[in-house]
């Protein structure tokens, strides 16, 4: 059984790279207990390598030698580290289960190199090291969450899980618009990535003022950053570079959004949309960033607080307004052919570019020209940025929105500009 060198070789490495598991696991328990007295220490550096190590042994005996001795050491070893928690649960420093459960883990960890998958088993190590480290960090983040996300997010989070697998994954309805687990899952992405820009902020935006916090609010909604900054430029006059640069470049991240968002879920748009939406981008970051520059203020000043985005009734709305894209897209297929469905998205994209976006990306393939898509989404961004350049320049006023009204507008116009340039060059046609 073990007469083979190569094979030998290979059990050396599975059980190498247990035993680096382990010891990579313990080199944080041994750090982050270091003050711990010794009476309230189960495990350190050592005992964790050795842990892992011998989950390695196990499993080589396991498949070499007896099931039954592989059980009985590792029920022994199971046994063992309960006992050791066990004595020292009354111990000041040793209330924490946390250590029993690594030790559990760093266990399982050498099985699972032991029995062939050391990459596994490695990826696991880091993974588990990265999370006991980040202990302050994610209690930190824990402490700045209210009462309102915690249950908006289990709620979604439920209803996400719970529905998704057991929607049908087929066309139905009128012109076979319908495909409810293909809906169902652009909006849990779309929401998500709404929400991920939330989480972002909630940890380094709201600890670091107005700057960071537009432009990881850019990535969710640039829309109500805009609204909010311009409510504050109204009322302040010391801020106005600051506040300016912040509504600039959450524009910019909006963006990228866009262009994500359309390399996931319509990418054969995304070359048409990048050759516009990119000179655009950089104007409103490049402006941003000057204004930014030009501030010579911190970046730690107050912060602009936002709503949750994971609420359950504008997710179903979000996916019926999807829905009922989808359908009409289909039926201006069906009477007008490539052009109606261009002048849909256009007009409705200009309400909605997620929805604009995901109703492309749901079409049948060559249904519409990639050049024609990729401009058209451009317009509903156009439509967006001169809508929020309005907002920016009526909210705050002259004196103060100025800044910011001419960085958005800006970049609105080398969007317009680049916009007609693709339209003569690629020859587009409605």
């Amino acid at each position: 059984m073990l007469t083979d060198f190569s094979g030998e070789w290979l059990i050396y490495r599975d059980l190498a790279i247990a035993l680096a598991a382990g010891l990579l696991i313990g080199v944080e328990r041994g750090w982050t207990m270091r003050d711990v007295h010794k009476g309230a220490r189960v495990a350190g550096i050592r005992t964790f390598g050795l842990i892992a190590g011998l989950g390695g042994l196990v499993a080589l005996i396991a498949q070499n030698l007896s099931l039954i001795i592989a059980a009985i050491l590792l029920a022994g070893v199971v046994i063992m580290l309960a006992i050791s928690h066990a004595k020292t649960i009354h111990e000041p420093d040793g209330r924490s289960i946390t250590n029993f459960v690594v030790s559990l883990l760093t266990l399982c960890l050498g099985l699972v190199a032991g029995i062939g998958y050391p990459a596994m088993a490695m990826a696991g190590a880091a993974i588990v090291t990265g999370l006991l480290s980040m202990r302050a960090e994610l209690h930190g983040f824990m402490r700045k969450l209210g009462p309102t996300d915690i249950n908006a997010t289990i709620r979604f989070t439920l209803i996400a899980l719970a529905v998704l697998p057991f929607l049908p994954n087929r066309d139905f309805g009128p012109y076979q618009a319908f495909n409810l687990q293909q809906l169902w899952f652009v909006v849990i992405l779309v929401t998500g990535l709404s929400f991920a820009g939330y989480i972002a902020n909630r940890i380094f935006g709201e600890d670091h003022g107005t700057v960071v916090t537009a432009v990881i609010g850019g990535a969710y909604s640039s829309t109500a950053v805009t609204a909010a900054l311009a409510q504050r430029l109204r009322s302040e006059d010391s801020n106005i570079r600051t506040l300016s640069a912040g509504i600039a470049l959450a524009s910019a991240v909006m963006y990228v959004r866009v262009l994500l968002l359309t390399l996931i879920l319509a990418d054969f748009a995304f070359l048409p949309l990048a050759m516009i939406l990119t000179p655009a981008a950089l104007i409103a970051a490049i402006i941003g960033l000057m204004l930014l520059r030009r501030s010579g203020a911190a970046t730690t000043d107050e912060s602009v607080k936002t709503r949750n985005p994971i609420r359950l009734l504008p997710a179903f709305f979000f996916a019926l307004t999807v829905a009922a894209m989808s359908l009409a897209a289909r039926w201006a297929e069906a009477k007008f052919g490539s052009s109606g469905i261009a002048y849909l998205i256009l007009i409705m994209g200009s309400l909605d570019v997620d929805a604009a976006i995901i109703t492309l990306g749901g079409l049948p393939t060559d249904t519409i020209t990639s050049n024609l898509a990729g401009f058209v989404l451009a317009m509903t961004a156009l439509a967006n940025m001169a809508f929020k350049t309005g907002v920016a320049g009526f909210t705050a006023g002259w004196k103060n929105g100025r800044l910011a009204a001419a960085a958005l507008g800006a970049s609105t116009l080398v969007l317009a500009i680049a916009g007609l340039i693709s339209f003569i060059a690629l020859d587009i046609h409605f």
